[in-house]
């Protein structure tokens, strides 16, 4: 089969990112001579997926609850940004600058706000951070769901939220090509590290075919090197379902201590 589907839903904005993840996509699938399907009308987990899914990219924490034994993992980037390098991210806790807490412990009771419950940067790595902190199975005086990280920005500057965990890549994009929407916030504090989030595969990918993919990948980046210094990747690495067990144990360190839901 030579149609395939190729989106990257994960970071799509500001405009140059969305744009660079275009002409990469572009470029892949010249460098493997096969065609692209429209994919607009599925929804991200239809994507992900679906049979003819070449390349996508999704968050560790749903992979490794939702999707495992659904897909191939084709690898993950190594970004090489302010706050990402070296095939890993974290979350950045943001506050107000105006805000006179000064240390994470000083925002219990305070109105906290996630991109959703499936999010590794977003819920995931804010729970492990805050979970040591807890009093009887609770941070938050309230937790509120913005829908996404840059909602989530949206609440702390609006004064609708105190607290938020962002997405390293994502606030980095945003500091450098859409710096107002991060004006007026202070980085509290950085979670755990964690791997980056991996680009997939349908799961009738055989292993070499996901090679081929990964170098077609790291190809395409040689060939548009303007591409790359936009979205920061230097290099496609190869990656598996043992380099995201690290967000099982994250969850599971939380739960241990009585701290299984975010709250």
């Amino acid at each position: 089969m030579s149609e395939h589907y190729a989106d990257l839903r994960m970071y799509v904005a500001p405009e140059p990112i969305q744009q660079a993840n275009q002409y990469w996509l572009a470029r892949i699938l010249e460098r493997l001579k096969l065609h692209r399907l429209n994919a607009d009308h599925l929804d991200l987990r239809g994507l992900w997926l679906a049979p003819q899914l070449l390349v996508s990219q999704t968050c560790g924490y749903p992979l490794m609850t939702q999707l495992r034994g659904q897909v191939r993992i084709i690898g993950r980037p190594r970004y090489e940004l302010a706050h990402s390098s070296h095939g890993e991210h974290c979350s950045l806790l943001l506050t107000r600058a105006d805000n006179p807490r000064t240390r994470l412990a000083q925002f219990y009771q305070s109105r906290g706000v996630i991109n959703g419950h499936d999010s590794n940067s977003g819920m995931s790595l804010l729970r492990h951070c805050v979970a040591p902190l807890q009093r009887d199975g609770r941070f938050f005086a309230s937790v509120g769901i913005s829908g996404a990280h840059r909602e989530s920005l949206r609440w702390l500057r609006e004064g609708r939220a105190d607290l938020a965990a962002i997405d390293s890549v994502t606030y980095d994009y945003l500091a450098r090509f859409a710096p107002a929407e991060v004006a007026g916030l202070r980085v509290i504090a950085r979670s755990a590290p964690s791997p980056t989030l991996p680009y997939i595969g349908a799961l009738g990918l055989s292993d070499a075919q996901v090679a081929q993919i990964r170098e077609a990948m790291n190809l395409a980046l040689q060939d548009l090197p303007q591409v790359a210094q936009t979205l920061g990747v230097r290099a496609v690495l190869p990656a598996s379902e043992d380099d995201y067990q690290v967000v099982l144990d994250y969850q599971r360190k939380a739960a241990s201590i009585g701290y299984s839901v975010l709250q």
